[in-house]
């Protein structure tokens, strides 16, 4: 019996059966000298360890929330309710004693003023034509005390530097009605300084002490550490309560504060610091993280 011939062609069965060897991988081979570094490496590297974990020291440090102060700067406030009539200075501005700063409305003060000058000249002319007329002489004595209190009134009016420095917080804008007591600027003088107050962990009082390195990193400067010297510690543990009535009611939310603190002050050496090249001031109340090598 004769075979019958395959319908598939010789060359279509080689090009078959050549693309399922090819396709079926090959063995893995794994080169013995790689291996051999890769033991030695683990090896060193769990012994390393090791020896780390008996003889290698870790430090343990108290850490916290911080704020920056401006020492030796000041507040002037407003001791009569009003509107603000002009601002004539800008934060950041330069002024020297005495410099007019904010001017209020004084559209009373001004015509009592007005009033007592045309009386106090209307008196001085009959005193000039008449001098041995006692009423007329009498009357410009009490007028020229009168004039002499509605000017001082009206000076009061105009808010003015009480001595040079730079002009800092500016809270106030023409035509704002302003209440008596009210902070209207901040006036920084040539000898103010800038002081850290760092909230740390009240566990860590007794390893605490004046003179140890304090570390500073503001925030929005990562990485931008400044290294202080403790200057002093709070004697005793408080809370965050207490902690935000020693920082005042417009920096007490400032920081978030929580469990038991103590009071770390430092001071730094500059009013300024540079990143990056360029040179920025300290302002009061920029938040920052402090730490200090306890253990």
């Amino acid at each position: 019996m004769t075979s019958r011939p395959s319908p598939y062609r010789k060359e279509a069965l080689e090009y078959q059966q050549r693309a399922h060897e090819e396709s079926g991988g090959d063995v893995l081979r794994i080169s013995p000298a790689w291996t051999r570094w890769a033991y030695w490496v683990l090896v060193g590297t769990l012994a390393c360890s090791l020896l780390f974990f008996c003889v290698g020291t870790l430090f343990e440090y108290a850490a916290g929330p911080a704020l920056i102060r401006v020492e030796g700067k000041t507040d002037l406030t407003v001791a009569f309710s009003g509107v603000v009539l002009t601002v004539d200075v800008q934060p950041g501005q330069r002024v020297v004693a005495g410099q007019p700063l904010v001017r209020f409305a004084s559209e009373q003060e001004q015509g009592t003023l007005a009033r007592i000058s045309r009386e106090f000249e209307l008196q001085l002319v009959r005193y000039l034509r008449d001098p041995s007329d006692e009423g007329a002489r009498q009357a410009l004595t009490g007028l020229r005390a009168e004039r002499e209190l509605a000017q001082a009134r009206l000076e009061e009016r105009t808010l003015r530097a009480p001595h040079a420095g730079v002009v800092g917080d500016l809270r106030l804008q023409p035509g704002q009605y302003i209440a008596s007591g009210v902070r209207a600027l901040s006036l920084l003088g040539d000898e103010a300084t800038v002081a850290v107050l760092a909230f740390l962990p009240g566990q860590y009082r007794p390893l605490l002490l004046p003179g140890m390195d304090l570390r500073l990193e503001l925030q929005g400067f990562a990485y931008e550490y400044r290294d202080l010297v403790i200057e002093s510690v709070g004697d005793q543990i408080i809370g965050p309560g207490e902690a935000r009535r020693y920082l005042g009611a417009e920096l007490g939310d400032a920081v978030p504060l929580e469990g038991a603190l103590v009071l770390v002050r430092a001071r730094l050496p500059l009013r300024t610091f540079v990143r990056e090249g360029r040179t920025f001031n300290y302002y009061d109340g920029m938040p920052a993280r402090a730490e200090a090598r306890v253990k």
